[in-house]
């Protein structure tokens, strides 16, 4: 557990923001609350995208978006590979972390930009940079079901499942996250650079792009729209982590 609690705060909890015994509590699942990314300094440590299934009308669509803008962000835009999360109840999550804390108006401004000038579609409201959100892993106190950070290759498993049916192993979480890394400020000034003179053209939508399904998976490498499940245990193994997700690999074992 205290790997996980360290990952969290390496990545996307402002220092001081949230007592690390909180944090294990939600883990837990003793506890669950809304986590402030901001701060109230006017800055924050990170920016989460959501992708919901009930906004998109095609079947897995959330989850091909998903992987059209992670790897937008890698290939485009220089950013290492971001995080990716199931919700407890809606779909997917990609999060994007800081090396040190930017001002909340520079990170909506690239959210806004990142949507107007190639995906029009993506969710970004007026305060998606200072709401607070559901960090995994957490309990749905509602339905049961676990928010839980996943490996990308994970995902297409998942297009019709809303969160975990169990509560995911703190070791494998810790994996998960260990192995991203996080965006400096230089990175994303160049970004929100590259967006500007797309804006002032007529926005339209990004080509569909599917990853390839062989490509490896690593830190700075392209996301996976999917993997077989030898290729979810071979990565699992490399972390030595034993797999006992049984309802994981059922899913990704019936496609």
């Amino acid at each position: 557990m205290e790997k996980l609690i360290a990952q969290l705060l390496r990545l996307y909890v402002p220092q001081g923001q949230v007592a690390p015994e909180l944090l294990a509590r939600q883990a837990r699942g003793e506890d669950t609350f809304p986590v402030a990314l901001a701060s109230g300094d006017g800055t924050t440590r990170a920016l989460v995208i959501p992708f919901d299934k009930a906004r998109y009308e095609e079947d897995g669509q959330h989850w091909t978006r998903l992987c059209e803008v992670a790897r937008a962000l890698q290939v485009d835009y220089g950013f290492p590979a971001p995080g990716v999360s199931i919700s407890a109840a809606s779909g997917f999550r990609l999060w994007l972390s800081f090396e040190a804390p930017v001002p909340v108006a520079l990170a909506q401004q690239f959210l806004e930009s990142l949507r107007d000038a190639a995906f029009p579609d993506l969710s970004v409201t007026p305060d998606a940079a200072t709401h607070p959100v559901e960090l995994p892993p957490c309990r749905n106190p509602e339905t049961g079901r676990w928010a839980a950070f996943i490996h990308p290759g994970m995902g297409a498993s998942f297009v019709d499942e809303p969160g975990l049916e169990m509560a995911p192993p703190a070791l494998a979480q810790a994996a998960f996250l260990e192995q991203l890394e996080t965006i400096g400020m230089q990175q994303l000034r160049d970004a929100l650079a590259a967006l500007q003179p797309v804006q002032q053209q007529a926005p339209a939508p990004a080509a569909p792009v599917t990853p390839t399904p062989s490509t490896p998976q690593g830190s700075g490498e392209l996301l996976l729209r999917d993997a077989t499940l030898e290729d979810i245990v071979r990565h699992l193994h490399a972390k030595n982590i034993e797999p006992t997700f049984r309802h994981i690999l059922g899913s990704a074992g019936a496609r």
